[in-house]
């Protein structure tokens, strides 16, 4: 069966979606929805052969991400231009990362190593979240151009809050990867705007 359809590039946008989402919750108010965060870490140990929506734990587990997606893509304006520039910037990364095996290869490592922690303390233990941060710091975030985080210093300046974006990211570039296997190129999203927006209203209807 393949991935390539509309309806898994569709998902798999909704996982960028989230995940930028939660990026800014967690950057100007220091918390983020937990359903929403747990099915964005998760997606990070969970593979695709089960199908795309899978990864999240199913579509409910993505309502945040659909509905930002759906919410960006109806309007003339940008919904949020600071969650679309997540968004953009994690596409464009994972593009970059693509071309780097040796650094994919330690990420997939660190995360086999976060993954057994899970299993161990729990999805959202701080030890995991912690790990799953480093992961991102020592890997992507020394590529250009950095993914500059905007919010309230009072959180920024927090090292349980950085850890928590910092994994959110990672799951970001996570989806971006898992949208480009499912056929996902920028090119498509500009063209097949319409198709994916009346993908989002078929899925917000399952939700």
């Amino acid at each position: 069966m393949s991935l390539n359809t509309i309806t898994n590039q569709t998902i798999a946008l909704a996982g960028i979606a989230q995940t930028a989402a939660l990026v800014q919750q967690l950057a100007t108010t220091g918390a983020a929805d937990t359903k929403a965060l747990e099915a964005s870490i998760g997606s990070l140990f969970v593979s695709d052969e089960h199908g795309v929506a899978n990864v999240y734990g199913g579509l409910p587990g993505l309502k945040l991400g659909i509905e930002r997606l759906n919410d960006q893509m109806s309007g003339l304006k940008i919904a949020n231009p600071e969650q679309a520039r997540y968004a953009a910037s994690l596409v464009f990364l994972e593009n970059q990362l693509s071309k780097q095996p040796a650094m994919l290869k330690t990420i997939f490592a660190g995360i086999e190593r976060a993954q057994s922690q899970s299993e161990h303390f729990g999805l959202l233990h701080e030890n995991v979240l912690a790990n799953l941060g480093n992961i991102y710091h020592t890997t992507i975030s020394t590529m250009q151009p950095r993914i500059m985080v905007n919010g309230e210093q009072e959180y920024l300046s927090k090292p349980d809050v950085v850890n928590k974006i910092r994994a959110c990211l990672l799951a970001g570039i996570r989806s971006a990867i898992l949208w480009k296997h499912c056929g996902g190129a920028r090119w498509k999203f500009l063209f097949y705007r319409k198709k994916i927006q009346a993908e989002l209203q078929i899925l917000l209807k399952q939700l």
